[in-house]
């Protein structure tokens, strides 16, 4: 990683945790975002939603406060998705969200309603566009037939609107987050109608945005190696430190299943597996973005509400754990996950071991063990030249261990954490930069 982009990405990686809202004319569909393309829609039949996009009840304070309360420290505003739909004022475009009912710049609120609480900012870009007239009819556009006669369209003069639109949201709003979308050049897809760096001719686009907004994340999507500031592993979590490729990463992840407002979707995550994503992550050195994809009429759903607060209820008290906390090099007991913020050290306890758990290696590390929710002592053992007094005996664990000894009832917390305080803090620590 450069000196420049560990510069740029200091705040991102001490925030951990982002809200990603998909917004567009397709949650009026209700049936995914992708809906024009898997169900072959034309633009007559989908131009009904944007005459009928009203957005009354849209209220980004609303949505910033529930980000915020869930502990969420950015949020990425999908400005414009496939369908080609701008929730700005474009100067490039009629599409775009103050022509229809709703009449009023979606995003421009969006920004300052979450910067005045405090929370960082950030916009999803499509590389491809649905509806723009020029855009060809590739393999990933609703009209293309293998086959058939597929418009041409003016790639050209379509990827010069795309960089207009770029400059226009960067130079409007420096946003923290520049989040594009996606590429699929030819070795990669199987299309012989592909897009990637050459098509959208991403090294002018990255230059533009870096003269425009220095400080600007951009991400791993536009297929340019070395552009990139951090990675964005989809609906997975990675088994390794992705820093290991030399940048910070980010997983999103979807609710329900579905990017876009979708009711049919009931694949639903509760609290508890969200915390876990969270800690996952984050001992492993990365982000999670969590997706929330409002109503047609512009609200969170109350299920995806209560679930956020659900999480922040955990993260009131777990924040340390998180928040500007990373992996340690401790060997990580089983069922938990080990994350490292200074001179403590905080066990994640995704099952209730019986009675007590090994530590190995923290032996002569440890001075103090406390549950982090209520600041219970966790009385620990350390096993050091083991010398039992019945010969029989065996060691609860390896030379050079620490045993905790735990209470018989779980604490009620959807991931019970211990506070470790080393006596050495360097010693078990994971540089980001590493």
């Amino acid at each position: 990683m450069t000196d420049a982009v560990a510069a740029r990405t200091a705040w991102f990686t001490e925030a951990r945790f982002g809200l990603f809202v998909h917004w567009g004319l397709y949650s009026l569909a209700a049936r995914h975002e992708w809906v024009k393309l898997r169900e072959h829609l034309d633009d007559e039949h989908y131009d009904r939603y944007f005459r009928h996009f009203r957005g009354d009840r849209y209220d980004p304070a609303r949505w910033a406060r529930d980000a915020r309360r869930a502990g969420m420290r950015y949020a990425i505003l999908t400005s414009k998705h496939h369908e080609g739909f701008c929730l700005w004022d474009s100067t490039h475009t009629d599409y775009k969200v103050t022509n229809t009912p709703a009449g009023r710049d979606v995003l421009a609120e969006f920004v300052d309603a979450f910067r005045a609480e405090g929370l960082r900012v950030g916009f999803y870009y499509s590389l491809i566009d649905w509806h723009h007239p020029d855009y060809p009819w590739d393999g990933m556009h609703p009209r293309w037939e293998r086959g058939g006669d597929n418009h041409e369209g003016d790639l050209d003069s379509y990827v010069d609107y795309l960089h207009a639109q770029v400059r226009e949201l960067v130079t409007a709003h420096r946003p923290d987050v520049l989040w594009f979308d996606f590429s699929f050049p030819e070795p990669a897809s199987g299309l012989d109608n592909g897009k990637g760096r050459d098509h959208w001719r991403s090294a002018d686009l990255v230059a533009m945005v870096r003269e425009l907004a220095p400080a600007t994340l951009v991400n791993d999507r536009l297929d340019l190696p070395g552009s990139a500031d951090f990675l964005t592993p989809e609906e997975r979590s990675p088994h390794d430190d992705l820093t290991e490729r030399g940048l910070p990463w980010e997983t999103c992840r979807t609710l329900n299943g579905s990017w876009g407002y979708a009711p049919g979707f009931q694949q639903w995550l509760d609290a508890g597996q969200v915390i876990r994503v969270l800690v996952d992550g984050v001992a492993k050195n990365g982000n999670l973005l969590l997706n929330v994809g409002p109503t047609a009429r512009g609200e969170f759903e109350p299920r995806a509400r209560a679930l956020l607060a659900e999480v922040g209820d955990w993260l009131e008290v777990h924040s340390d754990a998180i928040h500007g906390a990373g992996p340690s090099r401790f060997p990580t007991p089983d069922d938990c996950r080990l994350t490292q913020r200074g001179d403590r050290l905080y066990l994640h306890l995704f099952a209730w071991p019986s009675g007590q758990v090994v530590l190995p290696g923290l032996a002569g590390h440890l001075e103090y063990a406390a549950f982090l929710h209520d600041g219970a002592e966790v009385e620990f053992t350390e096993i050091r030249d083991w010398r039992p007094d019945v010969p029989h005996r065996v060691a609860p664990g390896p030379e050079g261990s620490v045993v905790l000894r735990l209470p018989t009832v779980r604490p009620e917390q959807e991931v019970p954490v211990v506070e470790l305080v080393l006596v050495d803090p360097g010693h078990g620590t994971a540089s980001p930069a590493d």
